[in-house]
């Protein structure tokens, strides 16, 4: 217990000493903050350069796949592939990922490394994008793909749902679901 009687006044010496202590004290966990600043931008750095990377290698994986004979499906041959298409207008822009082409049908493939069902109102609005940023395809017909190193069945029957096609890797392989395939 505190015993006040015996207390003495603090002498401004005594101020001058706490307060010169603190402001000490005050600059160190400044330093301290910008150093754990700094490291956690480079961690941020670190980890999404992980993540593009995946993003990556999956674009690369499903596009060399398209690209070497797997351009017969949703019931059509496509003649030419593109990929990282990224066009923009004064009000409005986009991504593509992977699109197919011929003289009557664009496929749409949307890649993601690890898809999740928040991806499927992003695929779903690229048919929409791509007729304003693409009027000469305005009267093709639309075909829609979400290709994805890993799926959950979820997902999968939500994609089937809304008729948009299940591209996925199993094994060495490229495994396509467009039964239910829908025409945007």
């Amino acid at each position: 217990m505190l015993n006040v009687q015996n207390m003495q006044p603090a002498t401004p010496e005594t101020v001058w000493a706490i307060l010169q202590e603190t402001a000490k004290s005050q600059e160190e966990l400044r330093q301290s903050q910008k150093e754990t600043d700094r490291i956690m931008k480079e961690l941020q750095k670190t980890v999404g350069g992980i993540a593009n990377n995946q993003g990556f290698v999956a674009e690369e994986y499903f596009f060399n796949s398209f690209k070497n004979g797997k351009q017969n499906f949703f019931g059509e041959k496509f003649d030419e592939i593109e990929k990282n298409i990224k066009p923009k207008t004064k009000n409005l822009q986009d991504e593509y990922d992977i699109v197919l082409y011929n003289h009557a049908a664009v496929a749409i493939i949307e890649v993601k490394y690890k898809a999740n069902v928040t991806d499927i109102p992003i695929v779903l609005k690229k048919a929409e994008t791509f007729r304003i940023l693409f009027p000469d395809y305005k009267d093709f017909k639309i075909y829609l793909g979400l290709a994805s190193m890993s799926f959950y069945p979820d997902l999968e029957q939500e994609c089937i749902n809304e008729g948009i096609a299940v591209i996925k890797q199993v094994g060495d392989t490229v495994v396509i679901n467009d039964k239910h395939l829908k025409v945007f």
